[in-house]
């Protein structure tokens, strides 16, 4: 009996003894998360006001440049219907319109996207919504168990880490030695 209490008290210690090394060995395993960031924005302003005001210009500016394009075609039928008719000054004359209208089109155009780009960049650029991405990531991140979330947008982009995987400071003082 006192052999089976040792043979039990022994290999209770080795158990013991080698789940003490497991600790000091086990590596903390770095769980990384990714956002699209693009999707979310999108997602998070669909239905705000400032979002509404943007596609509601864009559609306006589309359809003045449908209507543009629209007219320019019809110059171009008036100008065949000329031309076969065999009336080669009042051709020339619409082909001096259809070269001043494309030129507007061309200007007005990239005119309205300049426009729409910058509407498009202070929705982008909203501090409010930002911070509020930033909260919410954390959260996420910390009760995920993640060390780091990374943008799919941009390749270098950290949208959010844990402390405990910056190494900063254990670098400077390796360098330092």
């Amino acid at each position: 009996m006192k052999t089976v209490n040792l043979k039990k008290i022994i290999v209770l210690s080795v158990v013991a003894f080698a789940s003490s090394f497991c600790g000091i060995f086990a590596q903390q395993i770095t769980k990384f998360g990714v956002v699209d960031t693009a999707r979310v924005y999108q997602a998070y302003f669909r239905d705000s006001t400032p979002v509404r005001n943007y596609e509601s210009k864009k559609q306006e500016f589309q359809s003045e440049i449908d209507k543009m394009v629209s007219d320019l075609q019809n110059l171009h039928d008036r100008k065949l219907e000329y031309e076969k008719n065999g009336d080669e000054s009042a051709a020339m004359n619409i082909e001096a319109q259809i070269t001043k209208k494309t030129d507007f089109i061309n200007e007005y155009t990239n005119a309205k996207n300049v426009e729409l780009e910058s509407l498009k960049k202070s929705l982008q650029d909203n501090d409010a919504f930002y911070k509020q991405l930033y909260n919410t990531l954390s959260r996420i991140a910390e009760k995920g168990g993640y060390s780091m979330i990374l943008s799919l947008q941009q390749s270098n982009a950290i949208l959010w880490y844990s402390r405990s995987v910056d190494i900063t400071d254990e670098v400077i003082s390796q360098l330092g030695r």
